[in-house]
């Protein structure tokens, strides 16, 4: 049975029993229209980014399906915006960004526009530009292009696919990758923890990758590819900058990930591999690799488990990642900007999710970054985002109610109505290194507790 044939009957499956059987890209109308499914077909919650099987199965396709007919079938456009309050348990005593206050701030905190669908039978893809209403700049976001074809190697079904991406992991299928995987949207104007891998966000946006994929007999995903910075001028253009530094030449990625689907239930384990050499930034468009170059080796372990009943009643998912992150930092301490040239940075994720009905969820999630000690790298004397100890260690605890009211089949206005309604609260048992006056200037971990009430709209 071929891919089409398979994900043909998956739409009856969907329609009829409400089977679903995959995960996707950002939960968009277009798609919507293209494919004539309800946003719940592809998404966890009829809202995403979270993917089912069959969204899944319409990522790895290349977003090639057709059903949809009409208009909202042939009309590639979509935009969501995303509104929010944000409330920490103490006040930051300053402005987290201008034009707002201290704390209890309401904000749009995003607007953005998709150009998302079905180019031919063998390509499609989505690119989405966003304005930041905190930071009052627009800039190129998640964007996927992808050329797939159906193929027999030796005897097994294979889905060939080669994307072009602005960063790791926003090609991949899976819940579980920094780019998809929870919270999905969370406060920028709340204090967060300092450390980040490079794998976690850093290369997102700055970077171009081309990577290619084989999907076999509907079980094994294997990818691979290199990304490489972009130039100065073009980040310019697109609202990113350096981040890091530049690569000093293509960093390679691997993915390898094998799946199950039975009945009600799917599941996958995997893994990913990245390594990046760079030039350290010393500003936006500006780099520095006369002293040496900083390096990063990251090894992803990643598994999943996600139960949808009959109907779509019942909707439970479970993902779970670890990230090891081996660092050397020639550059970075040569310039003043590291203690050592070398350390290393873990983080780990488990998250939890049930939704009824597709319109009422709750989620639990927790998440612990620690590592090596390092004084310059993790600021001392520096308040609220500092480290007095020079730790990268944090540990939180992330609980969410949400009410999804649209994007059903047969809901109102659907799918060009699809509102998701949230609050959510994140606790911090350590933050930057301690628990109590982790910045040296008085302040608990518990003083970032963080309540955030959401509304996102997507039309």
């Amino acid at each position: 049975m071929t891919y089409r044939t398979r994900i043909t009957a998956a739409c009856g499956i969907a329609l009829s029993a409400s089977i679903i059987r995959a995960p996707g890209a950002q939960a968009v109308p277009a798609f919507a229209g293209q494919t004539g499914q309800p946003c719940s077909a592809c998404h966890v919650g009829a809202f995403g980014p979270e993917l089912t099987p069959f969204g899944r199965a319409f990522k790895i396709g290349g977003y090639t399906l057709q059903g949809g007919t009409g208009t909202l079938a042939k009309l590639p456009l979509a935009a969501f915006v995303q509104t929010s309050f944000t409330a920490t348990d103490k006040t930051q005593g300053a402005p987290a960004a201008p034009h707002f206050a201290a704390n209890n701030n309401a904000a749009i905190d995003q607007i953005s526009i998709f150009l998302a669908g079905r180019i031919n039978d063998h390509a499609g893809g989505f690119v989405q530009a966003t304005y930041d209403g905190i930071g009052h700049a627009f800039a190129l976001d998640n964007t996927d292009i992808r050329l797939t074809t159906e193929t027999t190697i030796v005897k097994h079904d294979t889905i060939l696919g080669l994307s072009l991406n602005n960063g790791p992991m926003v090609q991949d299928p899976y819940n579980t990758t920094y780019a998809w995987n929870y919270p999905f949207f969370s406060s920028s104007l709340a204090p967060t923890p300092a450390a980040s891998t490079i794998l976690g966000g850093p290369l997102f946006a700055d970077t171009l990758g081309i990577t290619a994929s084989a999907y076999i007999d509907s079980h094994i995903y294997a990818e691979a590819g290199a990304y490489d910075t972009q130039a100065p001028g073009l980040l310019a253009r697109l609202g990113e900058a350096y981040g890091p530094g530049s690569l000093t030449g293509p960093a390679p990625y691997v993915r390898l990930a094998y799946e199950w689907n039975w009945g009600n239930n799917s599941a996958h384990v995997g893994g990913a591999l990245l390594h990046g050499r760079f030039n350290p930034a010393t500003g936006p468009f500006s780099i520095d690799g006369s002293d040496g170059h900083d390096s990063f080796t990251d090894a992803f372990t990643d598994a999943a488990y996600q139960y949808i009943s009959n109907n779509a009643r019942h909707t439970f998912t479970l993902n779970a990642f670890y990230n090891h992150e081996n660092r050397t930092l020639d550059g970075t301490q040569a310039q003043d900007g590291a203690s050592y040239t070398g350390g290393t940075l873990n983080e780990t994720r488990l998250t939890g999710t049930y939704y009824f009905k597709n319109t009422y969820g709750a989620t639990v999630s927790w998440e612990r970054l620690w590592g090596s000690a390092d004084p310059l790298l993790f600021q001392q004397g520096t308040a609220i985002g500092g480290s007095a100890n020079g730790k990268p260690d944090s540990n939180a605890f992330i609980v969410e109610a949400n009410w999804v009211p649209f994007g059903k089949e047969g809901a109102w206005l659907s799918p060009l109505a699809n509102m998701k309604l949230g609050v959510q609260y994140t606790i911090y048992t350590l933050f930057n290194g301690a628990s109590h006056n982790y910045d040296g200037f008085g302040r608990n971990a518990s003083d970032n507790n963080t309540l955030f009430l959401t509304a996102w709209w997507i039309f």
